[in-house]
Parts: structure tokens; C-alpha cells; sequence
């Protein structure tokens, strides 16, 4: 079951029964506090627990010339009702040892009764009582969906209790409290819906009463001499009802009620002459009373007290965390039929967004219809008089995922009226395909005989506030749409970032300069290997992206320190136990192929990452061939040599290869293409997958010899197998 699925069960029973887990709250706090009150009271004698019935009878008979009946109730008070030395009537709270009275017992006030009265029926008699039933049990299914939440942000059982990454006071605090409070509060929750049922006698047995008398006549017992007389073995503290004999007659018995079971005991000699048993349902009932009420423990009062409030603070840290999450949301105003201006966004880690994002508020702010989408959500827009194009460019030249559709969408859907389009590129000069997807949207556009260039291809290098500004003043300059052009509404770190605890971190040596990273994220982290990381190093704009790897639930990355590297110093001077805060991308153009019969990997040092990830989550064990070129046999090479060993043993991974750059007998990744020109000719022409990380030249190189062999065997190009989606890159 999905991560979704949990949290909008837990959401929809918290929404569904959240002002009557309020009302049952509150009163259950009250009743725990009367029930700790009710232990304070001085009315239970000193080693209570080591009393038994021998010391305690024959005084309490020499006291009392008559004695109808002794209790003891959940507080271990002992209450006596009978007749005094002055034949006065009494019932009243006593000393066992010495019989003498102590106090009278009270009945409950009028508070405390209405407060139980509303706690139990809602005033609504059989009706309410089934009502807070159900809602008990929905508190149960809440609990263990929660517990299920809790799981998968701890990353499992193991680490349950393990330190909570905080992202802001309802969010940790929900996960802090909640992991203590739960055992208490599924145990109210059970106890609760079993105490319903069985007072709409659920439970009861479908067998003859009849049947059940006989049977409890046959269980009689033979005499005992006194020396083993039950009275004398039989603890006050065990003791619930004792029915005292009219007379001194022997055949006039106690008649004494235990916790377990009812006797009948032999006034003269203390023998056993009978014994019911009670039947599993009344102890579990028992059972029940005590651990919903706190009746018999001050420690557990008091717990109880806690998960109650306890319950109220995760209503509103829950209700909290649901408006944060969903406040976070991008909203559109207008549909896209209705709207004027039409932004086109194509982003792979959603800083092209963060920019559009900015104008479509701009523009609703000044009363324009506007509308917000991915690129391949491109359509027809019937109104549209202006639309906008912001897109970065992946890998070399290649559109983001959410744009791998948009060049073809344009070319098949043929607008109704003249629309401005304008496009603006994000990139970064380091890369030779700086922008080239925008560039290639812009050759595109210039063919439809519907589009319009409103403005020249801007670009914009390193998501410069300065320079995406500079494309405002011209846009605003020829619309009259008076857009901001302040950098500073644009040049900000994304907010939301969320908060990673480092678990482990690798050295790094002479010989070898790449570290293995290992990063905890919280429950709502969604990812699996192949998806980005992005850091924010300098605490500016600077973004620095590595690929991910799924490791037993955590993220792992694959670093090379450079020197004077900004991203990689970063990650390299953190310390286990340590937070930073980082985003995860989603990368659904890089992730394990969920059909293909035969996978080829192929990386080097830093891009082996995600593969350590897809080959441990290879449980359909899929023909998985990893090609690695590292330049020398390091610690770490040979770690994931082990690694290998171990995933092809479980059938994980097919083949591992390795090329040394470095090494006296040095080959490439190129080298074992050539070499295995014939496996990977078959995988590719039998729609198997090819999947290269790492390095732009990396990428470039495999990317050329992949093709030589394609040619060589008149088979289709490389560029036809990129866009037949067999052959994924993501590489830096």
C-alpha cells in the first residue's frame, strides 16, 4: 500500500471523527483526573497487598456482631456493611486489621456523573453508547494507520524511536508524541469498542444456561482441614465481594468473589465446597474497565490523563500539517478555455517553475486570466492571446520530463487564432547545450503559421534573478502590464526545503576522492533511485543536483570532492547526526524501466549511485548488467565489487564490469562496449534498456560508440532508441 493511501486514510477518519474525539477527550481527561483523585483519599491501609482473609475475618467478625457483606473496590478500599457493638447500621470504609472505621463512602458528584454520562451515551442512551463505540473504533484504525505512518518515515521498526527530523512545531511534535502516546491510545481506542460491544451483548455464548449451572454444581471440591483452609491462603487484595453466612450453621457458607472466580467457602473448616469459574468474557471485561477508566493504577490514571490531551494536540497538529501541505499547492484561478494568458512550464527540478510561479501571480494580482501547467499538458487554449514558454534544458539538449512530449504536442495541435508566444530558456553556460531545449521550442514555434514571435529567445544563465529581469522589462514594455522587475522577488533559496539527518558518511584518501553520503528523510519524502537531490550550499541560488540512491529506505549519494567544490565541500564536512536541508526532485525520465527483460547500467565513479539503488530494489529480478570505469582499485571499487557479488547471488544483477582508467592494463567503459557489442546490439534491438549516469562527456563518449555499432549493424540510430525511450540519461 502506498504512502497516499495512509495518509488520506488517516486524514479522512481524523476529519470524520475529530469533534467527537474532542468531546471523548476532554471528558476522559476529566475521568482520569477523578480517577488520580480518587487514589489520594487515606482510606487503603499500609502492606494492604500481604493481608489475608484468616487475620482480617476473625477480627472483623469479633468487631461486628453482624456483617452482611465486605467489598473491595479498584482503590483497594475496603467497605463493610453490617450492624455495630450499638446495633447502629453501618457502611462505611474500614481498617482490616482493626476493623475500625476510617471514613464513609461518597457518591460520585453531580459533575463527575454528568461528565461519565456524556463520556459513555452523548445523553443519547443505547443510541449514543453505539455511537462512541464506533467512534473508539475509528480512534483504533487512526492509531494504526498512524503507526503505519510512522513506519515509513522512520524508515521501519528498527529505527522507530530513532531522532525525528523537525521541520517545523506541528510536524515533529505530531511524530515525537505520537510515537509515545500510541500504545496508550490504541489501548483506550480497544478497550473502548470492546466495552460497546459487549454491552450490546456481542459476546454473549450461544449455549443453554441450563447447561452452565449443571456444570458449575459439578466443580465441588472436598473438605479441607484448616490448616489448608483457602481463608488462610486467600489475599484481601484478590478479594472483590465477600457474602457473609446468616448464621453459624455449617451449611450457611461465604460466598466469596475473587478476581477470576466465585467460591463457596466453609465457614467452620475454610474448605472449598464450590467454585465457578468465570468465563473469559467477564475477565476480559474486567480487564477492559480497568484499562480504559485507570481505575486501578495511579500510573496509569495518569497516562491516560497524557494520551487524552494528547489526543486533542494531534487534532490540531494534524489539521495544522493538512492546511500547510495543502497551502503549498499551486492553484489555478482560471481554467486554461478561459484564460488569456497561458504559462508553459517545463522544469526538471522546479526552479523554472519557481519563476513562472512568480509572474502567473503577478498577473492575477492585476485582474489578467491566467493559467499555469507543465508543457506536456499543452492544448488547444481558445482565448489565449499570450502565451509563455519557460522551460529548462536536461542533459545535453534534451527537454525535462515533464516537456519530453511538448515539440511533437506542437506540432499536431494547430491553435484557432493568432497567439504572442514568447520563450524563455534556463540554464547554465557551463553546459555546451546551454538552453538547447528552448532553442529547439523556439525553432518550432516559428514554423506554426499561428504563433506570433512576441519577443527574441531569452536566456538565462544560472537562474539569475538579474537576467530573468531583463526579460520582464521588455515583456512589460510592449504589454504595458506593469511586472516587477525588483531581482529580489525572484532571487531567493525555494522555501520548503526539507531537513536530512546524515546517518553515514565515508573518508576519502590519497588514492581515493569520491565518499559515499548516506541521508535520512521524513515521512513524506517520496523518492526511489534516480531521482535528484538538490542543495543549496552557499544558502543562495546556486543549486547543486546529485543523483539518488535508494539504500534500505534512506538516500545515498556518490560524491567526488573537488577542490574548492562548492556542493561536494559541503556535503563532505558534514557529520553524522548532523541536519541540512535539501530538496528532492523527481526524476520519472531515470527511473528502473518497469518492463524491460534485459537492463544495461552504465556509469562512472560518481553516477553509480541510483544503480546501487535500482539494483537493490530489483526484487522482480530483472536482467540487470552493470558497466562501471573508475580510474583506479580503490577501497570503494572494491566495496562495490563485493556489493555486486552479493546482489548476483540473490539474482539482483546479472554481470558486473568494471574499466580502470589508471591502472597499468587501463580500459574504458568504450572499451567493454566494443568488446560486448553483440549483447548490447541484441538488448537494444529486443527492446531492452540502456541506462548511462555520471559525467556529460561520459554520456557523450558512450553515447558515440553505442552508435558506431548501430550503424555498423544498419539498425536505427542512437537518437531513435532516446526516443523509442531505451536508451536514459542523466548526467552533469
Amino acid at each position: 500500500m502506498t504512502l497516499s493511501f495512509w495518509r488520506y486514510t488517516h486524514l479522512t477518519l481524523a476529519v470524520f471523527s475529530a469533534a467527537f474525539l474532542v468531546l471523548a477527550s476532554v471528558t476522559g481527561v476529566i475521568l482520569a483526573v477523578d480517577a488520580i483523585q480518587e487514589k489520594t483519599l487515606p482510606y487503603r491501609v499500609e502492606n494492604f497487598e500481604k493481608i489475608t482473609l484468616g487475620e482480617t475475618l476473625p477480627i472483623l467478625r469479633k468487631t461486628y456482631p453482624e456483617i452482611t457483606e465486605l467489598s473491595v473496590d479498584h482503590n483497594q478500599f475496603v467497605t463493610l456493611q453490617g450492624i455495630g457493638q450499638e446495633n447502629n447500621d453501618v457502611n462505611a470504609y474500614i481498617n482490616p486489621k482493626t476493623g475500625k472505621i476510617v471514613g464513609t463512602p461518597l457518591k460520585k458528584s453531580d459533575f463527575i456523573q454528568w461528565t461519565t454520562a456524556l463520556h459513555r451515551s452523548l445523553f443519547l442512551k443505547e443510541t449514543g453508547r453505539f455511537f462512541v463505540g464506533f467512534i473508539s473504533f475509528l480512534l483504533v484504525l487512526i492509531s494504526i494507520s498512524g503507526f503505519t505512518l510512522v513506519l515509513n518515515r522512520q524508515r521501519g521498526l528498527r529505527n522507530f524511536f530513532s531522532k525525528v527530523i523537525k521541520d517545523y512545531f506541528a510536524q515533529y511534535y505530531h511524530v515525537v508524541l505520537g510515537r509515545l502516546a500510541l500504545l496508550p491510545i490504541l489501548i483506550i481506542a480497544l478497550s473502548g469498542t470492546y466495552l460497546t460491544l459487549e454491552k450490546f451483548n456481542f459476546f454473549i455464548e450461544k449455549t443453554d444456561t441450563e447447561e452452565k449451572t449443571e456444570m458449575a454444581e459439578t466443580t465441588t471440591i472436598s473438605k479441607k482441614d484448616t490448616e489448608s483452609s483457602i481463608l488462610k491462603n486467600t489475599l484481601l487484595a484478590d478479594v472483590q465481594k465477600i457474602e457473609f453466612p446468616f448464621s453459624d450453621d455449617p451449611e450457611e457458607y461465604y460466598i466469596i468473589t475473587l478476581k477470576d472466580r466465585e467460591i463457596e467457602v466453609n465457614q467452620i473448616t475454610g474448605a472449598i465446597v464450590r467454585e465457578i469459574p468465570f468465563p473469559l468474557q467477564t475477565l476480559v471485561s474486567d480487564l477492559s474497565l480497568d484499562l480504559h477508566t485507570g481505575r486501578a493504577s495511579i500510573l496509569w490514571a495518569i497516562i491516560l490523563a497524557i494520551a487524552s490531551l494528547n489526543i486533542l494536540f494531534f487534532i490540531y497538529s494534524g489539521f495544522a500539517m493538512t492546511l500547510k501541505r495543502r497551502s503549498s499547492r499551486i492553484k489555478n484561478k482560471y481554467k486554461p478555455e478561459d484564460s488569456i494568458f497561458i504559462l508553459l512550464v517545463g522544469s526538471e527540478n522546479g526552479s523554472s517553475l519557481r519563476f513562472a510561479n512568480a509572474i502567473h501571480k503577478q498577473l492575477l494580482a492585476y485582474g489578467q486570466s491566467a493559467y499555469i501547467t507543465q508543457l506536456n499538458n499543452y492544448a488547444v487554449f481558445p482565448k489565449a492571446e499570450h502565451l509563455i514558454v519557460f522551460t529548462s534544458t536536461h542533459g545535453l539538449g534534451d527537454p525535462p520530463s515533464n516537456g519530453s512530449k511538448f515539440i511533437a504536442l506542437i506540432n499536431k495541435t494547430e491553435q484557432k487564432q493568432k497567439i504572442n508566444v514568447s520563450v524563455v530558456g534556463f540554464g547554465s553556460k557551463a553546459y555546451p547545450d546551454f538552453c538547447g531545449f528552448a532553442r529547439d521550442i523556439d525553432v518550432v514555434f516559428a514554423k506554426q503559421s499561428w504563433a506570433e514571435r512576441f519577443l527574441e529567445l531569452q536566456t538565462v544563465n544560472d537562474k539569475s534573478a538579474e537576467e530573468f529581469v531583463g526579460w520582464i522589462k521588455l515583456w512589460r514594455t510592449k504589454t504595458g502590464i506593469p511586472l516587477s522587475s525588483t531581482p529580489s522577488l525572484y532571487n531567493h533559496v525555494p522555501k520548503g526545503l526539507q531537513k536530512l539527518m546524515v546517518l553515514d558518511k565515508t573518508a576519502i584518501s590519497d588514492t581515493e576522492h569520491t565518499f559515499l553520503l548516506t541521508l535520512r528523510a521524513n515521512m513524506s519524502a517520496k523518492f526511489t533511485s534516480g531521482d535528484l537531490l538538490a542543495i543549496y550550499p552557499a544558502n543562495d541560488t546556486r543549486e547543486r543536483l546529485y543523483s539518488i540512491g535508494n539504500h534500505n529506505g534512506n538516500i545515498q549519494l556518490v560524491v567526488k570532492l573537488h577542490p574548492s567544490g562548492l556542493g561536494s565541500g559541503y556535503l563532505y564536512d558534514v557529520e553524522p547526526g548532523s541536519i541540512i536541508k535539501a530538496r528532492i526532485l523527481k526524476n520519472a525520465a531515470f527511473h528502473f524501466p518497469k518492463k524491460a527483460s534485459k537492463v544495461a547500467l552504465i556509469s562512472n565513479g560518481t553516477g553509480i549511485a541510483p544503480f546501487l539503488g535500482m539494483m537493490e530494489q530489483n526484487k522482480k529480478k530483472t536482467a540487470i548488467h552493470l558497466y562501471c570505469g573508475f580510474r583506479k582499485a580503490t577501497e570503494t571499487v572494491l566495496g562495490y565489487e563485493k556489493f555486486a557479488a552479493e546482489m548476483i547471488q540473490k539474482q539482483q544483477l546479472k554481470s558486473f564490469h568494471v574499466a580502470l582508467s589508471r591502472e597499468t592494463k587501463h580500459h574504458y567503459v568504450m572499451d567493454l562496449i566494443k568488446r560486448d557489442a553483440d549483447f548490447f546490439m541484441d538488448l537494444l534491438t529486443q527492446g531492452g534498456v540502456v541506462m548511462i549516469c555520471g559525467s556529460l562527456a561520459m554520456q557523450k563518449d558512450v553515447e558515440f560508440a553505442l552508435n558506431e555499432l548501430c550503424v555498423a549493424r544498419a539498425t536505427m540510430g542512437i537518437a531513435d532508441y532516446k526516443a523509442n525511450g531505451q536508451v536514459l540519461t542523466d548526467c552533469y
